[in-house]
């Protein structure tokens, strides 16, 4: 198979379960603590790799128990993490994720050595990269070492994925660059203006990125499914019922999950169903990066 590369962040995940979200100036007593492994790019290097890809990973931690921590975790689940750099400077990235008993949760990131992954860092490991057919970008690294990577990777051919999470304006330059792009509703909403609330209305959000110079568009809409628009489907995949214990990482598995697929040559429509699959099985688990499922968890959930 050739290689995923993802460029992206790495965090610790600080994660408190409580009846229900806290409001404004509210204090609420919770449940259990956990920490886990987190961060957007390290969830989905890590979905992608227990699904069988072949994972390289640029990225940046701080010289820190967290930091070492978090690559050695990488290591464990099959990423190659060789392009990680560390910040003497830096603490590594840090996330507090408060869960309610629905699985619905809200995220504070500090970003830490994940702001100073730099443009030099990723051409300095493009060069040692071979056999590149697929980048997968997040937004918890600097927007410029975004558009850097997405550069490099039409450059030479590979197809571009970016999330565009956390939410924020991008540029047309950079969407250009783009030949998949994965928002769920609310970042769909930021790029757009549309308020996703049905199938119409992300088909016209999913036109208006595509005016934008995005030539495929899939738009996650939790247990909704996800909308494609692209050059050969424009339709809902179905999501897949599942028991929500926590969705903190379910967008990340899916990204995940679709490169993997998308890496072995899988029809688009095809490796949707497969990423549907794969975050309905994450959301039934605790935590992030060990929510992702494998292939064989994937065949067990279909028996």
């Amino acid at each position: 198979m050739s290689k995923i590369v993802v460029v992206g962040s790495i965090n610790t995940d600080m994660v408190i379960r409580t009846r229900r979200l806290p409001g404004p100036g509210e204090t609420v007593l919770g449940g259990t603590f956990l920490m886990n492994p987190g961060g957007k790019g390290a969830n989905q290097a890590v979905a992608a790799a227990k699904l069988g890809g072949d994972v390289v990973f640029i990225g940046k931690v701080g010289d820190d128990s967290l930091g070492r921590d978090a690559v050695a975790n990488m290591q464990h689940c099959g990423v190659d993490t060789r392009f990680i750099g560390v910040d003497p400077d830096l603490a590594s990235g840090v996330a507090t994720i408060t869960v309610d008993e629905s699985g619905e949760n809200c995220i504070a990131v500090a970003s830490g050595a994940n702001a100073c992954l730099s443009v030099a860092d990723v051409q300095s490991a493009w060069k040692q990269i071979d056999d590149v057919s697929m980048v997968l970008m997040q937004l918890e690294t600097p927007l410029e070492t975004v558009q850097a990577a997405a550069q490099l990777a039409k450059q030479s051919g590979a197809t571009t994925i970016l999330n565009p999470a956390p939410a924020q304006d991008l540029p047309d330059a950079l969407l250009a660059l783009i030949d998949i792009i994965t928002p769920n509703e609310h970042e769909a909403h930021q790029l757009t203006g549309v308020t996703i609330n049905s199938d119409d209305s992300a088909k016209s959000a999913a036109q208006r990125l595509q005016q934008r110079g995005v030539p495929t568009v899939i738009i996650t809409m939790g247990d909704r499914g996800a909308w494609i628009q692209s050059d050969d489907f424009t339709g809902c995949v179905d999501a897949i019922p599942a028991k929500v214990v926590d969705t903190t990482a379910a967008g990340d598995t899916f990204n995940g999950a679709l490169a993997a697929e998308l890496a072995l040559g899988t029809a688009r429509v095809d490796a949707v169903r497969l990423a549907n699959h794969a975050a309905s099985i994450a959301v039934t688990r605790q935590g992030a990066q060990g929510s992702c499922p494998t292939r064989k968890d994937l065949a067990d959930s279909s028996t």
